[in-house]
């Protein structure tokens, strides 16, 4: 059988297209970039979604029932959450590659196995690259968020830096505390009557709820029930209650990051 060439369409350069190019088809519906195909993000763009949310999880030990990407899970329900919240924003693929302590000897999160750590310098120079990938194409606002303790002295230090370093520029950079403070739900907890009782996992009611949002395998929600554990910390987390309390948390947490995004890029 002849071998078939594949050859190039006549007159366009498949590496380089028009950038002016209509969209042949109706956009998709996500808020997160890596969803979407290079002209869904123009397009997005010129429909008014300039702000790009740079958000920071990690790969580490979370006790014996969440996932080693325990962040990531639960970013991803924070994310869309804020971002639909704010109205014109979009989300960056989430960094899940932070610093979890050192190599040799291994020191926290790695002396367990599957975690995975980045040195400080590596994980700044990462954020870095990535805010100004977000100026080259022209966003006027990035702001990084943390769901780590881990990432926010880095997240803060590289915003600072580039905020000085693009004074005067079109794009502005903001590393918003406030998302990592509200962690805890604390507030909105006890105004559900809600206490915990520590049991010595790194884990808790708030991570575990809000990872049953997106996914209840995450925290082995169908293991759990059958081995009689689906509680953590004393407070029972079956669905559906669970995650009802995690689509909660999920809103309170991100009309606290909203408004602390509206006061950054209003200055």
């Amino acid at each position: 059988m002849a071998a078939v060439l594949a050859l190039p369409l006549v007159g366009q350069d498949a590496m380089s297209p028009d950038p002016n190019m209509p969209r042949p088809i109706e956009a998709h519906d996500s808020v997160f970039i890596e969803e979407l195909t290079w002209m869904e993000v123009r397009d997005a763009m010129r429909a008014g979604k300039d702000t790009i949310l740079v958000a920071s999880g990690g790969v580490e030990m979370n006790g014996p029932y969440l996932v080693t990407g325990k962040h990531q899970v639960v970013l991803r329900a924070n994310m869309e959450a804020l971002a639909r919240k704010l109205g014109d924003a979009l989300v960056a693929p989430i960094v899940q590659f932070v610093p979890e302590g050192d190599f040799d000897p291994p020191t926290s999160h790695m002396r367990y196995p599957g975690a995975i750590s980045v040195r400080v310098e590596t994980f700044e120079a990462l954020l870095t690259d990535i805010a100004e990938s977000f100026r080259t194409h022209q966003f006027k606002h990035v702001i990084f968020l943390s769901d780590s303790n881990n990432n926010v002295a880095p997240m803060q230090a590289v915003a600072d830096r580039l905020s000085k370093k693009w004074s005067g520029s079109k794009t502005s950079i903001h590393y918003v505390p406030e998302f990592y403070k509200s962690n805890s739900a604390s507030d909105l907890l006890a105004s559900l009557g809600i206490e915990q009782k520590a049991e010595g996992h790194h884990d808790n009611v708030p991570n575990a709820t809000q990872m049953m949002v997106t996914d209840p395998t995450t925290v082995r929600a169908y293991q759990r029930i059958a081995a009689g554990k689906m509680s953590i910390n004393g407070v029972d987390i079956s669905p559906p209650h669970g995650i009802e309390l995690g689509r909660k948390i999920v809103d309170y947490r991100a009309t606290i990051a909203a408004k602390a995004i509206h006061k950054a890029t209003a200055m």
